[in-house]
């Protein structure tokens, strides 16, 4: 069974920047596609970004086009979200996920949610 584990969720100022972690364990993780959502209360699950099982595409939100970078690490079976100017509508959890395979098979593989804070 696949599992996600969130880290590296914290309070910034604005402006800070904040790099978050998942690690995938109980599956070939080269295999997945990734991806970064957050979501705050009242509102629904909104997507952050995606990187493909290859590392060869990445999408982003509008919203952090230019501020937020996705990578995976292939060793360590992670991937991971570096925050950079930071603003205080990026306060959210951010959850890990791994939507499919690079066969397209898909699957709802979520993380806890990592909490982030960004104070003005």
């Amino acid at each position: 069974q696949v599992q996600l584990e969130e880290s590296g969720g914290g309070l910034v100022q604005a402006g800070d920047s904040l790099r978050l972690s998942c690690v995938l364990s109980g599956g070939t993780f080269r295999s997945y596609d990734m991806g970064w959502y957050r979501q705050t209360p009242g509102k629904e699950r909104e997507f952050v970004a995606a990187i493909s099982w290859l590392s060869d595409k990445t999408d982003y939100a509008d919203s952090v086009k230019g501020r937020f970078t996705i990578s995976r690490d292939y060793a360590e079976n992670r991937v991971y979200l570096q925050m950079s100017s930071l603003k205080s509508e990026d306060t959210a959890i951010y959850y890990c996920n791994a939507p499919r395979d690079q066969w397209g098979y898909e699957y709802d593989y979520w993380g806890q949610g990592t909490q982030v804070t960004v104070s003005s």
